[in-house]
């Protein structure tokens, strides 16, 4: 079985990205079931039920938030509804909807979990380790892939080593850059530190250049994050195999598509 993680989506070049890329990557690599981060999707923050929407009508089968879960507040009216979609599991307030969801494809049982990381976070979170235990010990699933949303590098992989062998895959992401360390643990575990995003290839994060340089670089508190409507476009993936029989995880590929506009 060949399941595909994609990347954050941000903003409209990142579902410009996922529309032009989707179909063709599902189809030369026979994927089965298809896990996108849509926590960037509306305007580079959030999603907007109408963006949620779009990703099932695209063909997604799962789609994990991360810290900008609540950037769109009316998400707490349609959350649980949304089937597909599954928000951070260590929050530390109430809030709707489900952190970890396990879906039948073909008579597979596939756990999603999403989890939020601690390093250098401003939202005060359960610790992830510890949460994520609790799902563990109920756990039937065949397959369980874990979006682990979290900024330290470190973090991530101390995270994936300390869980062994029980989860199939723990896919990083939130820094937006697609990582070159894609591999199989020597616990099983298939991983890579980030998968990277869709979205403008020309800027820094998905975001416009000159907005990012002035509020983070020249420290200009008035400057505001700009998303382009045209640019080049990136998107950046992962597939991952899985032995029909055992479900064990066999590879890990990366994947990365510029599209020029030109």
């Amino acid at each position: 079985m060949n399941i595909l993680f994609v990347g954050d989506i941000v903003g409209k070049l990142g579902r410009l990205a996922l529309t032009k890329n989707l179909t063709s990557i599902k189809k030369k690599y026979d994927i089965s079931f298809v896990i996108v981060n849509g926590e960037n999707i509306s305007h580079g923050k959030g999603i907007y039920q109408n963006h949620y929407d779009f990703l099932v009508n695209s063909g997604v089968d799962c789609i994990t938030l991360g810290n900008h879960y609540k950037d769109r507040i009316a998400i707490k009216d349609y959350i649980d509804r949304a089937s597909k979609l599954i928000r951070p599991l260590n929050l530390k307030e109430e809030f709707p909807g489900e952190g970890s969801k396990v879906f039948d494809v073909n008579g597979v049982k596939i756990r999603v979990t999403n989890l939020l990381g601690m390093a250098f976070s401003k939202i005060e979170v359960e610790d992830p380790y510890y949460t994520f235990l609790d799902v563990l010990e109920d756990d039937d699933s065949d397959i369980h892939i874990v979006d682990f949303h979290a900024e330290a590098t470190g973090e991530k992989k101390a995270f994936a080593y300390a869980l062994k062998n029980t989860v199939s895959a723990i896919i990083g992401t939130h820094t937006h850059i697609q990582t070159n360390d894609a591999q199989i643990l020597n616990t099983g575990t298939l991983y890579i530190t980030d998968v990277g995003m869709c979205g403008s290839y020309n800027s820094v994060l998905g975001t416009e250049i000159n907005s990012v340089v002035e509020r983070v670089i020249k420290h200009n508190e008035k400057a505001h994050f700009q998303y382009l409507d045209k640019d080049d476009t990136v998107f950046s993936a992962v597939v991952l195999k899985f032995d029909d029989l055992t479900f064990k995880g066999q590879e890990i590929i990366p994947i990365q598509i510029i599209d020029r506009r030109g």
